[in-house]
């Protein structure tokens, strides 16, 4: 494994490249990162990067808003299979027909969406800054895609708007189920227990805080708990336990595993820095529109 590092270091001082890492990758692939992040975070970095190559490790709809962002910059993946199923859910066409039944509704997107459906959308957000997002809008009904747990999330905590759900969601954080989370309870009765936004309103209802993956770790340090039961992709879990090491952290479910997000391997990173095949491109008329509903998302901290 040393002998990989090295090359992949050494490779990346040779293509001035930066390795930006979500929180749900494997432990090996973590331990690469330059950045490693909740969607926001990376969005973030993506757009204010240095480096002439991004390698992104994460899902596809990850990888095409860095590119959006920084369309001088080359962008690859290691495994191109690391797709989004939540992200396939909806398409521009249907967001289209959306907008035509509701003319006078602000188009809300989930950053875990394509590219093409970013580019019907008036603005962008994330786990982390949805609420603030749809707050700072005029509009007082909201079409909201495509995620309906996220967008029914929101929308308890903006209830003086209107909102019109896509039937989209995560297939992952839908195996969270509630007799999940009371059994965790039961066996762990001092644990503070944070789930994501993602996850069904029962599961969210037994919940100490439903928080993005970026606030579940800031949270974790700032309160006094020993004892925390996660509701997200068991790939956090090694962020936690790494970062605070005199804490116990517990899966809500063990069953909530992403596997497109266990694709990308530390092999398959160098690979890709070796051979720079795996570009993400974008189609600059698509880029250019979804660009403004991003870039007002990323204002939005």
């Amino acid at each position: 494994m040393q002998d990989l590092i090295k090359k992949i270091n050494q490779l990346m001082h040779e293509r001035n490249a930066v390795i930006l890492v979500h929180n749900y990758q494997i432990p090996e692939v973590q331990e690469l990162a330059d950045f490693l992040g909740d969607s926001l975070g990376l969005s973030i970095e993506a757009a204010k990067t240095k480096a002439d190559v991004i390698v992104f490790c994460g899902v596809n709809f990850m990888a095409e808003t860095a590119k959006i962002l920084s369309p001088q910059k080359k962008v690859i993946m290691p495994d191109l299979n690391a797709g989004c199923p939540m992200a396939d859910m909806v398409n521009a066409d249907q967001v289209r027909e959306l907008k035509k039944k509701h003319p006078g509704a602000a188009v809300v997107t989930y950053v875990n969406s394509s590219a093409a459906v970013k580019a019907e959308s008036d603005i962008c957000c994330t786990s982390a800054n949805g609420v603030k997002v749809v707050k700072s809008l005029k509009a007082k009904e909201i079409i909201f895609v495509p995620d309906k747990y996220l967008g029914h999330y929101i929308s308890t905590q903006v209830p003086e708007k209107k909102f019109i759900f896509w039937n989209g969601y995560c297939p992952s954080h839908m195996r969270i189920m509630p007799d999940d989370v009371i059994s965790a309870k039961k066996e762990h009765p001092e644990a503070y227990v944070m789930v994501h936004p993602e996850c069904r309103p029962e599961v969210i209802e037994l919940a100490d805080a439903a928080l993005s993956t970026s606030q579940m770790i800031k949270k974790a340090g700032e309160i006094k708990n020993n004892e925390f039961i996660i509701g997200t992709e068991t790939g956090i879990l090694y962020t936690l336990h790494k970062k605070y090491p005199d804490k116990k952290f517990y899966p809500a479910s063990e069953k909530c595993i992403c596997p497109n997000m266990k694709l990308t391997t530390a092999e398959k990173v160098l690979f890709a820095l070796e051979d720079m095949k795996n570009e993400i491109t974008v189609p600059k008329e698509i880029a250019d529109k979804a660009r403004s509903a991003i870039e007002k998302m990323i204002k939005i901290v």
